[in-house]
């Protein structure tokens, strides 16, 4: 069991990575040029390689999220990209301008929100946008208008003449994000910015990158959480063991586990003659059944749902409990790697 499932992970990262790189090349015959691309870097430490042979890009606008689990190599993969580390090997282009922890002139074109806090307790939000802002080369009328702008759109406006010593950890991190900002870059780098917080102030942050598309950024955005990913994300590419698994829309990912739902359905009665009555529906790939339950693989599980519930009925079940789910990154990240996204 465990050599078939092996061989299965490594026939769909294979064919993943043909669609992955397939991908790229319609996105570029489409003429728009990427803001950011990534082609085959690779990071090791000794003899460890946390990033083995990683490619994506994203455009003016886009959100392009990197899923997976703690230590897949996320936060390495973005330390290259924002030139804080070398790639021992591939490159990084941000704005057409190759990336390297010596380049100065890419670098103005990011902006790094890492997970760790960069803010000063003392000082007040507003304080805060100014002088990070005077880091950037801003100054005057522009740099007092670019923070207010900043604090709309972070949600912070009401309270920038706090003392952020007295924000809660959630307002931190929308600060950390406006700081990030300030400069109008035209790539934004966010590393697992909702780690820790609450779920209404993780609510508010994911709120706020939401509305960065308007301002037409693109966005990297690192995470762990699935659903995140689901609604920030414009593309997904998902990471495990330093290499890039699958990488595409939810739609075309949830298409590499061959796109079918799940029905479950309880009750009493004639359970194997509803089960042989099941398996003539056309859009019923597989039926499982106990004592007391039937457990359906089905194509488009909504609009078959109907003709499973009647012939259930009808073979003589009484039903007492109807459950459809529908394949989620979660599902993806298992179908590629053999394992749950959290292990």
């Amino acid at each position: 069991m465990v050599t078939r499932a092996s061989e299965r992970t490594a026939g769909s990262s294979d064919k993943a990575g043909r669609q992955t790189q397939a991908s790229l090349q319609d996105r570029r015959r489409e003429g728009a040029e990427p803001v950011l691309v990534v082609t085959d870097v690779v990071r090791r430490f000794g003899k460890m390689t946390a990033v083995d042979g990683v490619s994506f890009e994203i455009a003016a606008g886009q959100t392009v999220g990197l899923l997976g689990p703690n230590g897949a190599g996320k936060t390495t993969t973005i330390s290259m990209v924002a030139g804080l580390i070398p790639a021992d090997a591939g490159s990084i282009t941000v704005a057409g301008e190759q990336m390297g922890p010596d380049r100065v002139e890419p670098k103005r074109h990011i902006g790094l929100v890492p997970q760790d806090l960069a803010i000063y307790p003392e000082l007040t939000a507003r304080e805060n946008l100014v002088f990070f802002g005077r880091l950037q080369g801003l100054g005057g009328s522009a740099l007092k208008a670019r923070a207010q702008e900043v604090l709309d759109l972070i949600g912070l406006a009401d309270r920038a003449k706090e003392a952020t010593k007295k924000y809660s950890g959630g307002m931190k991190r929308r600060l950390n994000i406006g700081i990030g900002l300030l400069h109008q870059p035209r790539l934004l780098i966010l590393d697992e910015p909702t780690v820790g917080v609450d779920p209404q102030s993780r609510n508010a942050i994911l709120e706020s990158v939401e509305n960065l598309s308007v301002e037409g950024i693109a966005v990297l955005y690192t995470t762990h959480y699935m659903e995140e990913a689901e609604r920030l994300c414009d593309r997904i590419a998902i990471i495990d063991s330093g290499r890039i698994q699958a990488e595409g829309t939810r739609a075309e990912l949830v298409r590499l586990t061959g796109g079918l739902d799940t029905i479950r359905i309880t009750g009493s009665g004639d359970t194997q003659a509803a089960a042989a009555a099941l398996r003539d529906i056309p859009a019923v790939t597989q039926v499982d059944a106990d004592r007391r339950t039937l457990h359906l693989t089905v194509h488009d599980a909504p609009t078959a749902v109907a003709a499973v519930v009647n012939s259930a009925t009808d073979a003589g079940m009484s039903l007492s409990d109807v459950e459809i789910a529908r394949p989620d990154l979660e599902s993806v990240f298992l179908h590629l790697t053999g394992k749950a996204l959290r292990d």
